[in-house]
């Protein structure tokens, strides 16, 4: 159930009376029924809106990375646990690849070749120069070179997409060597907070086998009802609590309102960002998140003043005097012990706040009559 912050406000008593629509009933109330009346005026009040909502503490997804292979394989070691801090580059995992090896072995294949085909090119030119081939031998061998370098580019890629560096690269060439053990190291600097490999498993490119969050910043998640959609803005003051630590509220503004609605539960996701510098506020963690607005100042009514008439919102509006009209009402979301105004009722009207139980008692008892 959702909870609003009482609100401030201030009715201003106005003298004037509204004209009375004869299509709406009237009540004649008697001299002992208006002792029990209370009657005031409809003003504008300054109120301090606000919006309580049940909120989660999550991850801050900008601050976090789902590490897994860059290649096919087996992996055959790992000591990276749950709760690790670890730096950015770290080893968290070694993994043996069959597909790793294929690659360098291609990549080595090819590296000859482009040896070899610039060595034929470097004998055509002096031979062409010499007169003893002709120029359109040098040029069929210019593009076996030309051929054999972009083999040589692609088989670069590959190593590259597979997690090798140019001085993996570099060392590959000098040695001449196989190496078909690639480690996995964390692209970021945080805690590691999900595992999901052990040592034998087969991983593939489109496995996530370590999740690494930087748990020093947190957001704070909420969905806001789709009636109340237009409600929160980004940038709007924001204050969170969090039942697991009391006397804890922190404050902050909203740094996202989603421009969608979610079909399944027909909310909007608003987020506010927090540091988290002790790491005392923990993901998962249940909150409250209270949004407020500006001081603004609204045409309100009591709540008392309200009676449901036929499965809608009434009240009995002064006409004259010890005369009363029942009068239908479309009035805003419950804001402590007011109603916003909408529709039915203007600044100076005057309506029954206390007594009009018994004045719809009455005009019930005159319609049965």
């Amino acid at each position: 159930m959702t909870l609003f912050k009482p609100l401030l406000f201030t009715l201003l008593l106005i003298s004037s009376t509204s004209n009375a629509d004869p299509s709406f009933p009237m009540v004649k109330a008697t001299a002992a029924l208006m002792k029990q009346i209370k009657v005031i005026a409809i003003g504008e009040g300054q109120v301090h809106d606000s919006f309580r909502l049940p909120a989660r503490i999550d991850l801050d997804q900008q601050h976090v990375a789902r590490i897994g292979a860059t290649v096919t394989g087996r992996i055959i070691e790992t000591e990276a646990v749950v709760g690790q801090e670890v730096r950015k580059g770290e080893q968290l995992a070694t993994l043996n690849s069959t597909e790793l090896g294929l690659a360098q072995s291609a990549y080595l294949k090819t590296t000859s070749q482009v040896n070899l085909r610039r060595l034929a090119v470097n004998r055509a030119q002096r031979l062409e120069a010499s007169g003893i081939i002709a120029a359109a031998d040098l040029q069929e061998r210019e593009a076996t070179l030309t051929e054999a370098d972009v083999d040589l580019r692609t088989a670069t890629d590959q190593l590259r997409a597979f997690g090798m560096s140019t001085n993996d690269l570099a060392r590959l060439s000098k040695e001449r060597k196989i190496h078909s053990i690639l480690p996995i190291t964390a692209s970021i600097q945080g805690t590691i907070v999900e595992r999901t490999v052990t040592v034998g498993q087969v991983v593939q490119p489109a496995d996530a086998l370590f999740t690494v969050a930087d748990l020093s910043y947190v957001w704070v998640v909420a969905e806001l009802p789709e009636q109340q959609a237009s409600w929160a803005h980004k940038g709007d003051e924001a204050e969170v609590t969090i039942a697991a630590l009391p006397n804890s509220a922190l404050s902050g503004h909203l740094s996202y309102v989603a421009d969608m609605v979610d079909p399944d539960t027909r909310t909007v996701t608003v987020r506010m960002e927090l540091p988290n510098p002790r790491r005392n506020l923990k993901p998962h963690m249940l909150a409250n998140l209270l949004i407020r607005k500006q001081d603004v100042q609204e045409l309100i009514l009591p709540d008392s003043a309200v009676l449901r008439v036929n499965d809608s919102d009434h009240v009995f509006v002064e006409t004259g005097p010890e005369e009363f009209q029942l009068r239908p009402v479309k009035l805003g979301i419950r804001y402590g012990n007011v109603r916003r105004i909408l529709e039915g009722l203007k600044q100076g009207d005057k309506v029954v706040v206390e007594g009009g139980f018994h004045l719809n008692s009455e005009r019930q008892r005159k319609e049965l009559e």
